[in-house]
């Protein structure tokens, strides 16, 4: 299923900016990043569930957010794009 992971990690002090460190390399284990704090990934609920546990153990609950946006596996006509669009597609293979 395609879900659209944003989160809002509170860095005013040394500890939020690890922590919107680990937060963006565990999404980007998981997806693209298509926005600054916004990925898109694909993943089984098994998978799904890992991360947000990964992410859980991350945040600080009084200071950060995150948010899951479940598109569903039928996700291509819920999106849609306007301007600079530099980010790849999750669904097709790199080739380098």
């Amino acid at each position: 299923m395609r879900i659209v992971v944003t989160y809002d990690v509170n860095t005013i002090e040394a500890e939020g900016q690890k922590r919107l460190r680990k937060v963006a390399k565990i999404c980007e284990k998981y997806g693209i990043r298509v926005q600054n704090s916004t990925f898109e990934v694909d993943v089984d609920n098994a998978t799904f569930n890992f991360m947000k546990h990964q992410l859980k153990m991350v945040i600080e609950d009084t200071l950060d957010s995150i948010r899951f946006y479940k598109l569903g596996n039928n996700w291509e006509n819920r999106i849609e794009k306007m301007g600079k669009n530099t980010t790849l597609d999750i669904a097709e293979p790199l080739i380098f």
